[in-house]
């Protein structure tokens, strides 16, 4: 089912477990330093004075970073750092979740190693942004509340109208 923000509650209505969605739109992407913040905007009443609506929006518990973005992301500058000293040293495979530097991509052609992403999670969901801007609280870098602009991005429904992949709900 295509979905675009903003949501309205009978699409969320009609939507099962395990369906299959593509959001469109504008999705708020925080993590742990971020959404206390939104929390307290919001009791304050001040989420207009930073231009955020919620109603009908949706939320990624995710942090922004160069490498994409992903349901664990984080910074992987110093992971990164890591590659070519580790495939020099014998490692073949390395898993990750975004993209690489054209050097290092460069050391693991060299030293007969692969990078490898965990489909269909940072890669996939990365190329579906087309616009990123930071929404609220700068001063946390990748933690920061930011306004994602994407297209066709997937999801699998994991809990609604009272019903969990994980459990049953009653």
């Amino acid at each position: 089912m295509k979905i675009h923000t903003t949501i309205g509650l009978a699409d969320v209505e009609k939507l099962k477990i395990y369906d299959t969605v593509e959001i469109s739109g504008v999705i708020f992407a925080g993590r742990d330093a971020a959404l206390p913040k939104l929390l307290e905007l919001l009791k304050s009443g001040s989420l207009e004075n930073f231009g955020i609506d919620l109603e009908g929006g949706a939320v990624f518990h995710t942090a922004v970073s160069p490498a994409g973005i992903g349901p664990t992301s984080s910074n992987k500058l110093e992971i990164e750092e890591s590659i070519a000293p580790l495939s020099e040293a014998g490692i073949r495979i390395h898993i990750g979740k975004g993209k690489l530097s054209r050097s290092t991509e460069e050391k693991l052609w060299e030293n007969g190693s692969i990078f490898v992403v965990t489909p269909p999670t940072s890669a996939l969901l990365t190329a579906t942004v087309t616009e990123t801007e930071i929404a609220a609280f700068s001063e946390l870098g990748i933690e920061a509340l930011y306004r994602l602009t994407v297209e066709n991005f997937p999801a699998i429904v994991a809990i609604a109208n009272g019903k969990s992949i994980f459990r049953s709900i009653h």
